[in-house]
């Protein structure tokens, strides 16, 4: 090829590539500009973050699509005619990201039914943690034991979700087994003092509960509410004062079948 075809060739295909290449650069950053918009402008209108960050990325990924519609305008593909090309594939393409379309209607139906927001503590799809975001076809949770989980939609949409923050309190149960031997009043006792000295507990009456009679021995509740933030806080200190109270008031606990106290 001579100096010449090259020069026409680079000025019929060159500058097509470096506008298509220019208009993909601009809807990436015209989609992230976009997604910081909406996610201030959700957050000044005291919107929930959830919705703005997943609309944000919606919006993004909008832009996007329009942007490659473009770019193959640029180069002679109709939109009509890439339209029809995607309806040809569409159905191959549907099989092959069955899994990702699932997630990404199983995000949308989140959004729609908000069975929880980022921030709160959740049990999903056998994973329990705190949403740290909600995206187009996952949500990532942080464990208490800072594990970072990516969990697909689909999995928590389509299980049984437990919102443990939803409320602002919760309920602290412990189960306490005591021997046949022990007298009744004498561990009620034992046991109401425990939860009255349980720290920090909301002013909700306590509630001991006679839970069951059973070989081993007599099952008791202890049943002390407080702030769902303080609820593992709350949990060690029943225990703490369960087990002193009933030390102090020489309440022995059941001892497993077979086993022997010395």
């Amino acid at each position: 090829m001579t100096a010449q075809d090259w020069l026409d060739f680079a000025t019929r295909y060159g500058t097509p590539v470096l506008g298509s290449l220019l208009v993909l650069v601009i809807a990436y950053f015209a989609a992230k500009w976009i997604k910081r918009l909406v996610l201030t402008a959700c957050t000044r209108g005291a919107a929930d973050p959830t919705v703005g960050r997943f609309l944000g990325k919606l919006v993004g990924l909008v832009i996007v699509l329009i942007a490659l519609s473009i770019v193959f305008n640029k180069f002679g593909f109709e939109t009509a005619s890439f339209s029809v090309l995607l309806g040809a594939v569409g159905l191959a393409i549907g099989l092959a990201f069955q899994g990702t379309l699932s997630n990404f209607a199983s995000g949308l139906m989140l959004m729609i039914f908000r069975p929880y927001k980022i921030g709160d503590t959740i049990i999903a799809a056998g994973q329990t943690g705190t949403v740290f975001e909600i995206d187009l076809f996952s949500t990532t949770l942080d464990s208490v034991d800072n594990r970072r989980i990516f969990i697909p939609n689909s999995s928590i949409f389509g299980s049984v979700i437990t919102n443990i923050s939803y409320h602002e309190k919760r309920r602290v149960d412990i189960v306490v087994v005591v021997a046949h031997s022990a007298d009744v009043d004498a561990t009620r006792a034992a046991l109401a003092h425990a939860a009255g000295r349980a720290a920090p507990r909301l002013p909700d009456p306590s509630e001991i509960v006679l839970h069951e009679l059973g070989t081993a021995g007599v099952s008791w509740q202890v049943q002390v509410w407080t702030s769902s933030a303080n609820y593992i806080v709350v949990r060690q200190s029943v225990l703490r004062e369960t087990k002193m109270a009933l030390d102090a008031a020489g309440i022995a606990f059941a001892l497993p079948p077979g086993v022997v106290a010395r």
